[in-house]
């Protein structure tokens, strides 16, 4: 009886007189047990008093039975002893020893049909006392069967379960009825964890955690003091700290963005050595999903969450975070968050750069995304890649809608396909998906090929141009940009010619719309947003006012010189036969 708390004695026997009632009675009967009996060795008191104390105390949920070495057992709660008080005072009368005499004892309960029973034994001059010696006298104590008869409390916490590390959190504990106290109890702890009296309502008490740390998380229970005694446990709560490890990453195979009606996997991943990871969906209805981690072969750990059926009607909004087996309450920092976008059907927005889809390693870049529906934010997706970067909407002018997004200076990782989205605030639904810009980076291997054009950089309009780029590397593609153009960069499969890889980009007919500065870059089919240094910078210049059909005058001339050969050949001809002619008769005449 030594390690019973003051404050338990004090509330117990605060409600005495309401448990066991004052007076007097010329008999034991059996209508009040308060009742002295006369003629007894106890018929000297003038009123009966009860000393209740209290055991020191453990959960009601606790398993019953003896504990050996103990004065009592958690189902039997209280020793009644008999004493002499005077009138209308609350304490025996002067010169008696107010402490429960050796002729108490207490019997343990004892196994009886499955069920524990509780008997206290009142002794007076060593003759014991019970219901049989003193018909009437009801001494059996509350079993624990008869605690759970009263409601069990409602236990949460605020603002939450899981809290961080350093933050506030306070636990609530709160009866069907006006209660004296409220106990908590962390299990693992040693009983009681601690004890409240109400609030002024009477039915709600809390304890306040100024700082969470990893000794305060764990399972809680709660219980309230009744007239009849303490009630039946609360359900356990789950307090929770995070922030104790590192964070882990969270990522969507293949693809953040998932088709509506489709499903992703959700990969939780962590360099530490952690026995098991939990995935939380925010938003209302609030999930999480708890699974044991599985060993990478570099001693990595990680857990694939399935998610299935994704729908554009629900925003799916997840983190996740580790823990440890032996500690599973003490979580690790929250992973980034990760949101899967599911496109819908409302009017697709377009993507552009205003710098063009080539881009030097280190030079800056900007995409925007624009759209006449007036959508309130905008998101951008790159093929392979886990970030969904979002950004509000801003209306440069009536009835268009647009938002930046700067990427900064352009590294290899910011090769590859992008496509951006439209949005509501008030709503969890994307538009259909803008069609597709590619950004390629040039510089990104070691190769320079070079470039020309047939017939000439200078042609009329009408004609037919080709471009011609070659390598002497083995270069499997080859890509054609005109400097500043929307469209797409031209790319050819690669032949080899002449001890060159080349190819032949023809545009006929040519117009005024061809004119401009030209390059060419050899690229890999590994990679195809990665290209090699460009060539030398090819300037083509289309004229309206040259001849629709410029000739070649070098036969006409040779034409014209063989005839004006001709003609005098001829003429030297006549004159030599004229020459002759003319002296053969006059030989004639002289002979």
């Amino acid at each position: 009886m030594e390690g019973a708390s003051q404050e338990d004695t004090e509330s117990v026997m605060g409600m005495r007189a309401r448990l066991l009632g004052r007076g007097s009675s010329p008999s034991c009967g059996a209508a009040d047990v308060t009742a002295p009996c006369r003629g007894g060795p106890a018929s000297q008191w003038t009123h009966p008093w009860v000393s209740v104390l209290r055991a020191p105390w453990s959960p009601p949920s606790a398993p019953p039975g003896p504990q050996e070495g103990d004065a009592m057992t958690p189902s039997l709660t209280a020793l009644l002893c008999l004493g002499e008080m005077e009138e209308g005072e609350g304490k025996p009368q002067p010169g008696t020893d107010p402490s429960p005499q050796p002729g108490c004892s207490v019997r343990r309960p004892q196994d009886s049909g499955g069920s524990r029973v509780g008997e206290a034994l009142l002794r007076i001059q060593g003759e014991p006392l019970t219901g049989v010696s003193l018909p009437g006298l009801s001494v059996g104590l509350r079993t624990q069967e008869q605690a759970r008869t009263l409601p069990k409390p409602t236990i949460w916490a605020e603002p939450g379960s899981v809290i961080p590390w350093g933050s506030p959190v306070t636990i609530w504990c709160q009866g069907t009825r006006v209660a004296p106290v409220f106990r908590f109890h962390k299990e693992g702890s040693s009983p009681p964890w601690y004890r409240q009296a109400p609030l002024e309502h009477g039915d709600k008490g809390n304890f306040s955690i100024s700082y969470m740390t990893q000794d305060y998380a764990g399972r809680y229970h709660c219980y309230y003091l009744s007239p009849t005694g303490w009630s039946e446990s609360s359900d356990p709560l789950e307090l929770v700290v995070t922030g104790a490890h590192s964070k882990p990453t969270l990522s969507a195979l293949p693809s953040p963005v998932v088709t509506s009606g489709g499903n992703v996997t959700l990969q939780a991943r962590s360099r530490q050595r952690l026995d098991g990871f939990i995935l939380t969906k925010e938003g209302e209805p609030k999930s999480s999903w708890t699974l044991d981690a599985q060993r990478g072969p570099q001693g990595q750990t990680q857990a694939l969450f399935p998610v299935g059926r994704v729908t554009p009607s629900h925003r799916w909004m997840f983190r996740c975070h580790g823990f440890y087996r032996d500690t599973p309450q003490v979580w690790s920092a929250p992973s980034d968050p990760l949101e899967l976008l599911v496109p819908g059907v409302s009017g697709k927005p377009s993507l552009l750069t205003p710098q063009g889809p080539v881009m030097a390693s280190g030079q800056s870049l900007t995409l925007q995304c624009r759209s006449d529906v007036g959508y309130d934010r905008f998101a951008l997706s790159q093929e392979g890649r886990q970030a969904l970067p979002q950004s509000p909407g801003r209306q440069p002018q009536a009835g268009l809608s647009q938002a930046d997004f700067p990427l900064g200076p352009v590294t290899n990782t910011h090769a590859g396909r992008y496509r951006c989205y439209g949005g509501h605030n008030l709503s969890s639904e994307w538009s259909a998906p803008s069609d597709p810009l590619d950004i390629l980076v040039a510089g990104s291997f070691p190769d320079t090929p070079s470039l020309s054009v047939q017939p000439g950089p200078v042609v009329a309009s009408g004609e037919k141009v080709t471009l011609l780029c070659q390598s002497r590397g083995t270069k499997e593609t080859f890509l054609l940009s005109k400097e500043g153009a929307a469209q797409s960069p031209l790319r050819l499969r690669s032949k080899y010619r002449g001890g060159h890889f080349q190819a032949e980009f023809s545009m006929s007919p040519v117009t005024s719309a061809h004119n401009g500065t030209y390059r060419c870059y050899s690229l890999l089919s590994s990679n195809p947003y990665l290209l090699s240094h460009a060539s030398a910078p090819l300037e083509l210049t289309v004229s309206e006012s040259l001849p629709s059909h410029p000739q070649d005058y070098t036969v006409e001339n040779l034409i014209r010189m063989g005839m004006a050969g001709s003609v005098l050949l001829g003429l030297g001809i006549l004159l030599f036969q004229a020459q002759h002619g003319h002296g053969g008769p006059q030989d004639a005449a002289r002979s």
